[in-house]
């Protein structure tokens, strides 16, 4: 057994925090997705509004916010929570108890 002592790797510096002002917000949801927001959230050990900011933030900027890693997981989840929602559903969700709603 090779008894070398090896030298530690040097820690990355954290960066500097960037201060905000949060503000409380009663944002209404698709029921499935936001259950896979919450489960990813949980994985990641984020508080579901750090995680809806990252997202943003990465759209902003046209950036896709996840990973391969995360991407894989987002689709297990999806299919754990029965989500069939993607993209191509955005700006067409209507509440089901709404007037004119379909079904």
């Amino acid at each position: 057994m090779d008894k070398r002592k090896r030298a530690a790797k040097p820690v990355p510096a954290r960066p500097e925090p960037v201060l905000v002002e949060r503000v409380q917000t009663g944002v209404r949801m698709e029921k499935r997705l936001l259950k896979v927001l919450k489960a990813l959230a949980e994985y990641h050990d984020l508080s579901l509004g750090d995680l809806l900011e990252g997202i943003v933030l990465h759209a902003f900027d046209g950036k896709c916010p996840f990973g391969e890693e995360s991407l894989q997981r987002i689709a297990n989840l999806k299919r754990i929570y029965h989500l069939d929602l993607d993209s191509t559903a955005s700006h067409r969700l209507a509440e089901a108890n709404e007037p004119g709603a379909p079904g």
